[in-house]
C-alpha cells in the first residue's frame, strides 16, 4: 500500500524532525497554503523544507504542479527524498539541499516559480528579498503569517521595494503578488 503526506509526517515526528503539534493540525495549517495558490500554479519552491511542510501538502494537492523541497540541512534533504520516493512523486517533486541565497543568483531557479511559499523558513524580511528573488512576475509569494489579531509585520517600503503588491491575509498565510 502507497504511503500517504500524513504517514511520512508521522514518521517525521517520531523521528523529530517535526514538532509535537498533532499530525492532522499540521496538515490543516498546510492546506492553506494549497487555499491561496491561484488555479494556473503550476512551479512551485517550498523555503526551508524541514520535514516537508507546507511542501508535502501542497505537492498532494496541486497533482499537476512540480514542486521543489529546499532545506540546507542534509539530513533533513535526505529524508525527504526517501519521502519523495516513496510517495511515488519523483517525476515531479525535487529536493535540493543547499541555500536559498544561492538559488537566487541561479539563472535556473532566479525568477522562475509561480509561487514560493514558506512556513517557518527565517526572519520575515529576509524570507520576504529571497522568495521575491525566485517569484517570477505574475507569481505569488505565500507565507505563514502570526494569530490573526496581531498587527501587521510587513513594512509597505519594502514589499514595494521588492516589485510585490500586499499582503493579503487569508487565514494563516499572508499572499504577496510579484509586478
Amino acid at each position: 500500500m502507497p504511503r500517504s503526506v500524513h504517514d511520512v509526517l508521522v514518521e517525521a515526528q517520531r523521528i523529530g524532525a517535526l514538532g509535537p503539534r498533532p499530525v492532522v493540525a499540521v496538515i490543516a495549517h498546510a492546506q492553506a497554503f494549497v487555499s491561496a495558490l491561484p488555479p494556473e500554479t503550476r512551479r512551485i519552491i517550498d523555503l526551508g523544507s524541514g520535514a516537508g511542510v507546507p511542501g508535502l501538502v501542497v505537492a498532494d494537492a496541486c497533482r499537476e504542479s512540480s514542486v521543489v523541497l529546499v532545506d540546507r540541512r542534509a539530513k533533513r534533504t535526505d529524508a525527504l527524498t526517501l519521502a519523495v520516493a516513496s510517495l511515488g512523486w519523483r517525476d515531479r517533486v525535487s529536493v535540493i539541499c543547499g541555500d536559498v541565497e544561492s538559488l537566487v543568483r541561479d539563472p535556473l531557479h532566479a525568477a522562475s516559480y509561480d509561487a514560493v511559499i514558506s512556513r517557518g523558513f527565517g526572519p520575515h524580511e529576509m524570507t520576504l528579498r529571497l522568495s521575491a528573488g525566485l517569484v517570477r512576475p505574475g507569481g505569488v509569494v505565500v507565507v505563514s503569517e502570526p494569530p490573526e489579531g496581531e498587527p501587521n509585520r510587513w513594512s509597505a517600503n519594502l514589499v514595494k521595494s521588492l516589485s510585490l503588491t500586499g499582503p493579503e491575509r487569508l487565514g494563516a498565510v499572508a499572499r504577496f503578488c510579484r509586478i
